[in-house]
């Protein structure tokens, strides 16, 4: 018994020397960080550690001669901790902001729903004249500090619909992408949506040591919790600015659109949309006030008419059935169609030019008989067995021909356009129906619709002869990441490339020759392929259409001008295509006066009834 007394004493001794050792420990702890470590004591002082977000510079963006469209300028955010809010004069807080005594409590409350310790924005991009000014004295106001932000700015005001704009992030995306926290800015529509991830950068931390009377102390541990942001990517784009603000000039008092296109690339040269609006207007705390009357307007300025107007394509559809005629070997070059003009059926010609055209006859003239006969022989071809597979081939050759779908490149809403199936023929007649069913077809009429960057793809795809590039907007990125390989994908149509030599020359005509429906736009000293269009509007006068490249021997532009309610495609559209093309090769124009006249002309959109 003894010995195990004696054991047990041991036992005890050994507990004991633990607990005295850990007290010894936990002392010098304590000594080291009340005393020899000041960092508790810094907290212990009432200091508070402030996290403030370090946005990175949005990517500036640039056009192809390098002109700068869209820069930041910077701006600041008032920032709210609601915890923290104690003992201020809130009347004289409010008579510094401007506000009201209500609207200061509305977003005390708001912030407290959202958080009581964590940072949300009391008052949004500040001017940096009033920062300099609230700055000096809002060490009064505990609670409250600056952060720094960016926002767009657009020197030319061109391009609205091209470049887009940046806005709050909404709750989807916050829900649906972990980078974005409240009170952060998102591109909402063009290349500042699509290449978002590109031009946004990536966020810094800087962690900021606050003393009781709200004044900053420095970093926090000598900044080795910060980190720095990192800019996002300049962005280089195809669009050339002077020919994009001169196509804005020319769309100026008309409503329609131009699209201009690099054949050899694909890249956009000039998008425009008409009627257009400063980019600028959707930019700061005036944003919302000009959105909502933006959209309100009945002009519908917001809308990008470029991709998601959808139009009958009329007369320039032509093209399109007689490059698929010629694939099928339903015609050749020297196949002739009779034309008895107006009193030509099924369907009737617009004028009386000659008897039996042959097909670049029939193009400078725009024979309406000729190209439904072209259509007829097409879909009709034995060889395809009946009507409806050979109605299927043409719908697949005007699919490889880049319409009746998206391109799905760097363009957000891009519309699809309508190439109608067989079987939507099939359901709206029973089945029974015939070349004559459809005839409108045959003239780019009927179910037909495409956007104005299809047509101007269309005009790309006969410049280059058989191919084309997916239309887009990137460049080139800053920093030389390579572009999406999409973008850089040639797609061959599958239509020989003599057929193509044949349909230049009559586009050519269409300029030079003697009945070319396009004459009076010809381009002194510059060839030119072009194809005038007049598509049947229920609201109110045509659509004057028109698609054209040049030079005709080695093409450096192709474009389409829809231009709403100004009837024949000669009219306005023509011309504005050959002022673009004459200002993007020789730099200016040698015609003044269709110049002015297209500039001030002014066509009146009609009330719908």
């Amino acid at each position: 018994m003894k010995v195990t007394n004696r054991n047990l004493s041991n036992r005890q001794y050994v507990i004991i020397g633990i607990f005295v050792v850990i007290g010894v420990v936990y002392l010098l702890k304590l000594f080291s960080l009340q005393v020899m470590d000041d960092t508790l004591k810094q907290s212990a002082d009432n200091n508070v550690l402030r996290f403030v977000t370090q946005y990175p510079a949005r990517g500036k963006v640039y056009d192809r001669n390098g002109e700068l469209l869209v820069y930041n300028e910077a701006v600041y955010d008032l920032m709210v901790v609601p915890g923290q809010v104690k003992g201020i004069d809130t009347t004289e807080f409010c008579k510094l902001l401007d506000i009201s005594l209500e609207t200061f409590r509305e977003r005390i409350q708001k912030a407290r729903s959202y958080s009581r310790i964590k940072a949300s924005v009391f008052v949004s991009q500040i001017p940096k004249e009033d920062y300099a000014h609230i700055g000096e004295i809002l060490y009064r106001y505990p609670g409250f500090y600056f952060q720094t932000r960016t926002l767009r700015h657009y020197p030319n005001a061109i391009a609205a619909h091209t470049l887009g704009d940046i806005g709050e992030v909404d709750k989807e995306q916050l829900e649906a992408e972990p980078y974005y926290k409240r009170g952060d800015y998102v591109g909402k529509s063009g290349i500042e949506k699509f290449y978002e991830k590109e031009l946004r950068g990536h966020k810094g931390l800087k962690v900021i040591m606050v003393d009781v009377h709200n004044q900053e102390k420095g970093s926090y541990l000598d900044g080795m919790l910060d980190t720095l942001p990192s800019p996002g990517k300049d962005i280089y784009l195809g669009l050339d600015a002077e020919l994009q603000a001169y196509g804005e000039k020319l769309m100026n008092g008309k409503t329609g659109s131009i699209v201009a296109i690099e054949p050899k690339t694909g890249q956009i040269l000039a998008f425009v949309s008409s009627p257009t609006y400063d980019p600028n207007l959707l930019v700061g705390r005036v944003r919302g006030a000009n959105f909502a009357a933006l959209l309100n307007d009945p002009k519908k300025p917001l809308i990008n008419r470029a991709i998601s107007g959808t139009y009958p394509p009329g007369s320039t559809f032509k093209m399109v059935n007689g490059l698929i005629a010629l694939q099928s070997g339903s015609i050749v070059p020297s196949t002739m169609f009779h034309c008895n003009g107006p009193g030509t059926t099924p369907i009737k010609c617009t004028h009386f030019h000659g008897g039996s055209p042959n097909l670049a006859n029939a193009i400078e003239n725009s024979c309406n008989p000729y190209f439904y006969e072209a259509f007829k022989a097409t879909i009709n071809n034995p060889k395809f067995g009946d009507i409806k597979k050979g109605y299927d081939y043409w719908k697949n050759m005007t699919w490889a021909l880049g319409l009746g779908h998206k391109f799905d490149t760097d363009i957000p809403y891009e519309k699809s356009g309508n190439i109608p199936s067989r079987e939507y023929y099939d359901a709206m007649y029973g089945g029974k129906w015939n070349s004559v069913t459809i005839r409108s077809l045959g003239i780019g009429q009927g179910e037909i619709l495409v956007t104005p960057l299809q047509l101007a793809n269309i005009a790309a795809t006969i410049a280059n002869e058989g191919y084309y590039y997916p239309p887009h907007l990137i460049r080139a990125f800053g920093d030389s990441t390579a572009i999406p390989e999409k973008m850089t994908t040639r797609i061959e149509t599958g239509i020989e490339q003599r057929h193509f030599k044949v349909i230049k020359a009559g586009m050519q005509s269409v300029f030079e020759g003697s009945h070319g429906t396009a004459r009076s736009s010809k381009i002194p000293g510059i060839t030119a392929g072009g194809k005038t269009g007049t598509a049947q509007n229920p609201h109110g006068d045509n659509h004057s259409i028109f698609i054209a490249f040049a030079p005709v021997e080695d093409p450096k532009i192709a474009l389409s001008i829809i231009i709403e309610n100004g009837g024949y495609g000669s009219t306005w559209a023509a011309p504005i295509a050959s002022l673009m093309m004459e200002k993007y090769i020789r730099g200016y124009s040698e015609r003044p006066a269709v110049e002015k006249r297209m500039m001030e002309g002014v066509i009146k959109y009609p009330k719908l009834k």
